[in-house]
């Protein structure tokens, strides 16, 4: 059964991204998620009660008009940088970009770095899982595209790397 915090990070992932409609089924319980209809339904198992989730069309306008701004600000940046030689370290899912472990902990490459193969260079998080990027090529962190705590979309560039 879902948590309502869990629902929640959904509806936030799914708020922020680009997608329309999100569906997500584990053990009989189902979640539901469509922007533009603004429907939100919960399915779960029998003998199970659900607590109804109800997603405000008001917030939905706000990251919407900030979003296309930070995609283009992304999308500048991989022009400006648009070299044949520059590798770029693109995000395998929607989620949230951390630059370090925790808080406390340093960056794990900054601009100047030379990075392997498997060089874990950020983490991305999606629904309370922490995921850890490698760099798969070797080379030197010429760009960091995105700031620390920010959404990213699945396929986004998140560093450019000068190959060698």
């Amino acid at each position: 059964m879902f948590k309502i915090q869990e629902i929640r990070e959904i509806i936030k992932l799914v708020d922020s991204s680009s997608i329309d409609e999100f569906v997500y089924e584990v053990d009989g319980a189902k979640v539901k998620l469509k922007k533009n209809g603004v429907v939100t339904e919960t399915v779960a198992p029998k003998n199970e009660v659900v607590a109804p989730v109800v997603q405000q069309s008001a917030p939905a306008a706000a990251p919407a008009t900030s979003a296309p701004a930070k995609a283009e600000e992304a999308q500048a940046a991989v022009q400006a940088n648009n070299d044949s030689s520059l590798h770029k370290i693109v995000s395998p899912m929607v989620g949230t970009f951390y630059q370090s472990p925790n808080p406390d902990s340093p960056a794990y490459v900054k601009v100047g770095d030379k990075v392997g193969n498997e060089t874990i260079v950020c983490i991305v998080e999606a629904m309370k899982l922490f995921n850890e990027i490698e760099a798969e090529v070797q080379g030197e962190i010429v760009e960091v595209l995105v700031k620390d705590g920010e959404l990213v979309e699945y396929g986004q560039p998140l560093f450019l790397v000068k190959a060698e």
